[in-house]
């Protein structure tokens, strides 16, 4: 199975502001949530025993803090770090408060998949990275967890992948922080999304 995480609240999640390629740190919720997500899927291996799993993770503070948390967790004493679960280069656009883009430019980003903000990547390029990695780790998820921290874009794009959806689709999805989303590999398909339940209580 392939466990896919997205890193949990980071000071920019918390202030509104769009976060690709910049790296602030998590915040104290952040490194709770990031605890709690280890400890919800320790629990869940304890249940059902099997080959340790694999934790990776892209290269952003904000999601390698969150992995080694959960590593901690798992008993693994290793994050593979890999470039690939990066997130989507907002370019000129990192760092924007939400509530202050510009409404124009931000319908054309919803309605143009190939729309690349000023420096960026666009939502095409993301996908067909994230696909392509994917197919990469089928194999190795197909015979044990892998678990894989990353980002918002990443993860909706994986689960457009599992179902057989283009990169319009991330557009019609909300995926908290800190949040679990599982996809089987061989044959592909999408178990859950977006799973927030061992979150509860944290504030």
């Amino acid at each position: 199975m392939l466990i896919l995480v997205r890193h949990a609240q980071s000071l920019w999640n918390a202030e509104g502001r769009l976060a690709g390629r910049a790296d602030p740190p998590l915040t104290e919720l952040g490194r709770r949530q990031a605890a709690a997500t280890g400890r919800h899927l320790a629990a869940e291996r304890a249940a059902a025993p099997g080959p340790p799993p694999r934790v990776l993770a892209s290269p952003l503070e904000r999601a390698l803090r969150t992995a080694e948390l959960i590593a901690a967790a798992l008993g693994v004493p290793e994050v593979v770090v890999d470039a690939q679960l990066v997130e989507l280069d907002y370019g000129e656009l990192d760092g924007s408060l939400l509530a202050e883009l510009d409404r124009a430019q931000w319908q054309r980003w919803r309605e143009d998949v190939a729309w690349r903000p000023p420096g960026g990547e666009t939502l095409v390029e993301l996908h067909e990275r994230i696909r392509a990695w994917c197919e990469g780790i089928a194999e190795a998820a197909s015979g044990g967890d892998v678990v894989a921290v990353t980002h918002v874009s990443p993860v909706k794009a994986a689960a457009g992948w599992a179902i057989g959806a283009g990169p319009e689709v991330s557009w019609r999805m909300s995926l908290a922080v800190s949040s679990i989303t599982r996809v089987a590999t061989s044959p592909r398909s999408l178990h859950s999304f977006g799973e927030t339940a061992h979150l509860a209580g944290l504030g």
